[in-house]
């Protein structure tokens, strides 16, 4: 059925595995988080901008500091530092409260078929989804999509992370963390420009369609594997089993060493 091996697979989640609006579960985010902080006797409209400026800072830095190093100096160029024990408290909040965000999601049961499929023919599996949120909130997020986060060698996440979608350098150092060149690996996601950016490293990718994200407009849909989750699922259990699966895969912080050989590999390719 493929015309490529693969030595990876790499996923999205939030429109991809998860099915659901991301504006509308940002939105819900951001009300439960700003609430939880006034129910503490913090400021919220405080928490809020330093919030903001935190995500900003995540999307921009290029200087090799983790997301959660980014985001933290940005957060208190706003926020009190000495407020609270942010650490202790945000963790409380993502342990208890964000799992309720996710009450209402209905999962899309193919999806999981897909992992349980792909885990059992020996495919490594990465969940590359964008990472500006803690680990815990990652967790909650693949319960909610009826998925069990242990099929996952490495989950990107705000603290193993040093770059975010669409920059190539995310995705280096996820192929880094495999130990493989873009070439054996594919990606499967639902947005044009986020998910697909890394076939500039050679990778090969599969667009669900499910909840199709297409900033640019206009893309060619014939340019690329797609279909649905249910078409996907159907998709992979017609691969044949990895024949020769990444080994060894880096879950934590990857060397800026690693990250920089799968770039210059691929600008020389």
């Amino acid at each position: 059925m493929a015309s490529r091996t693969y030595r990876a697979i790499f996923f999205d989640l939030d429109g991809t595995l998860l099915p659901m609006e991301l504006d509308e579960f940002l939105g819900a985010y951001f009300e439960a988080i700003a609430n939880f902080v006034a129910a503490h006797g913090l400021d919220a409209a405080t928490f809020s901008a330093g919030l903001k400026a935190g995500i900003k800072a995540m999307a921009v830095h290029d200087d090799g500091r983790t997301n959660a190093d980014a985001y933290w100096e940005a957060f208190f160029s706003h926020a009190d530092r000495d407020a609270a024990d942010w650490d202790e408290l945000l963790a409380g909040f993502y342990e208890r409260d964000f799992g309720a965000i996710g009450a209402g999601v209905v999962p899309n049961s193919a999806a999981a078929r897909a992992i349980e499929t792909l885990a059992a023919k020996g495919y490594p599996l990465v969940l590359a989804t964008m990472p500006m949120f803690p680990r815990r909130a990652v967790e909650w997020r693949l319960s909610w999509a009826g998925i069990d986060a242990s099929r996952f060698g490495r989950i990107t996440s705000f603290e193993n992370s040093t770059s975010v979608k669409p920059k190539l350098a995310y995705y280096a150092e996820n192929v880094a963390a495999c130990g493989l060149a873009g070439e054996d690996v594919l990606m499967v996601g639902n947005n044009t420009v986020e998910d697909l950016a890394i076939r500039g490293l050679g990778a090969d990718a599969f667009l669900v369609t499910d909840h199709l994200l297409d900033p640019d407009e206009g893309f060619d849909l014939a340019s690329v594997k797609h279909g649905t989750m249910e078409e996907f699922a159907a998709w992979a259990e017609a691969l044949p089993a990895c024949a020769d699966p990444a080994q060894g895969i880096e879950a934590g912080i990857v060397e800026a060493a690693a990250r920089a050989a799968v770039l210059s590999r691929a600008e020389e390719a």
